[in-house]
């Protein structure tokens, strides 16, 4: 009879994938279990007149895997974090119990992985040649440019009646002229 030793974390980690799994079948609606992936974090910013969308996707070639788009008045950004423990076109008995060929093994898995789409609504009017997106130590940065507009100044509209023309001269007074100080009244 051959003894194997127990090992905890291969237990612990074959749970982590089963249940995993399990979830994304749940809430996948019925599409393949690899669509349902990550939900990478973002933050919107206003910067001047511009919006900055920061994508926090650590680990993701942006150059391969993330496209950047203007449609239907959204800005739509879809990618996807590849899965390193998955990328090997043969899988072996080895990789089924999480490890790969050069004897590393997955204890704990914390980390996601697969497909994501963040979508976010624009203003009417916003063209693609007014985004612009750079990517520097992980944080995915799209600057939507001249998204939010200068507030207009009021403009006081003179009004005028049909029994007293003059008065149209006292209404149109611009409230930003100085005004004259009152004189006191004579007796």
């Amino acid at each position: 009879m051959q003894v194997q030793r127990f090992d905890p974390f291969s237990v612990l980690a074959r749970m982590d994938r089963e249940f995993d799994e399990l979830v994304r079948r749940g809430w996948s609606g019925g599409r393949s279990a690899g669509v349902a992936g990550f939900v990478p974090a973002v933050e919107l910013v206003r910067e001047g007149h511009d919006v900055v969308v920061r994508v926090e996707l650590p680990g993701v070639d942006v150059e391969r895997d993330v496209a950047i788009e203007v449609e239907r008045g959204k800005l739509v950004i879809t990618g996807e974090r590849r899965d390193p423990w998955a990328d090997r076109s043969e899988r072996s008995e080895a990789a089924e119990q999480g490890q790969q060929e050069d004897g590393a093994r997955l204890l704990v898995r914390e980390l996601r992985y697969g497909q994501f789409r963040r979508e976010f609504a624009l203003p009417s009017g916003i063209s693609p040649e007014q985004v612009e997106a750079t990517y520097d130590a992980g944080m995915l940065a799209v600057r939507v440019r001249a998204v939010v507009q200068p507030e207009p100044r009021p403009v006081r509209v003179p009004v005028t009646t049909a029994r007293r023309p003059e008065a149209a001269r006292v209404l149109e007074h611009d409230p930003q002229e100085k005004a004259e100080p009152a004189q006191p009244a004579q007796g």
